[in-house]
């Protein structure tokens, strides 16, 4: 069970791993995008750190709410609104609530997922985000089904999304800057897909 002042936690948890990560998650994406997603990611997230430290939220919706806002107006190219979204989305889903199960960070899971394949155009199969979050939604949902305890639902999706990532390795990119480099981007994992898998096992670990 999750409430306010745990998703806080979570969200300041995720901020400093993906500043510790800046760098690798800029590599990845120099090999084959601009070559700037860890750094807009660490802007976004650190931004949303500093509204998490100083605005007075009151529910796990509008903790969401505001990360959300923070990652649309801070961070640069695709990865601000399609992360944007995903949070925006999962806020609505727990509007009103004050605290979050498993089956609410299902929900979210899936209302994030539908809100970066809508904004993005993008499928499993196109070396993006996608291809991480789609099948740890999928592994999620089949672990709550089968009547899993929460940490081992949640070690099963992360595992699944660290598997999407390591898909994207084998596949050519079919969205964005990647997708100029046509076979040249096999071989290289996509950064976006990378941050999710990190998003998620962080959410993991502290949920």
């Amino acid at each position: 069970m999750a409430n306010t002042e745990k998703v806080k936690e979570v969200i300041l948890a995720i901020a400093e791993v993906i500043a510790e990560k800046k760098l690798y998650l800029t590599q990845l994406d120099a090999a084959i995008g601009d070559g700037d997603h860890g750094l807009n990611m660490n802007k976004g997230f650190q931004a949303a750190k500093e509204k998490l430290e100083t605005a007075t939220l009151e529910t796990p919706a509008d903790i969401l709410k505001a990360v959300g806002m923070a990652l649309i107006s801070k961070v640069g190219g695709a990865a601000g609104p399609l992360y944007g979204t995903a949070f925006l989305n999962a806020s609505k889903i727990v509007a009103g609530k004050t605290d979050l199960d498993l089956s609410d960070f299902m929900n979210m899971l899936e209302a994030a997922l539908e809100g970066v394949k809508s904004r993005g155009k993008a499928v499993v199969g196109e070396k993006t985000m996608v291809d991480a979050i789609e099948p740890a939604l999928e592994a999620l949902k089949k672990a709550v089904a089968e009547g899993a305890s929460t940490r081992e639902a949640m070690d099963l999706a992360v595992k699944a999304a660290e598997e999407g990532v390591a898909y994207t390795k084998t596949i050519i990119a079919k969205k964005g800057r990647a997708s100029y480099l046509g076979e040249r981007s096999i071989g290289h994992e996509d950064p976006g897909a990378m941050s999710s898998y990190v998003i998620l096992k962080t959410i993991a670990e502290k949920f």
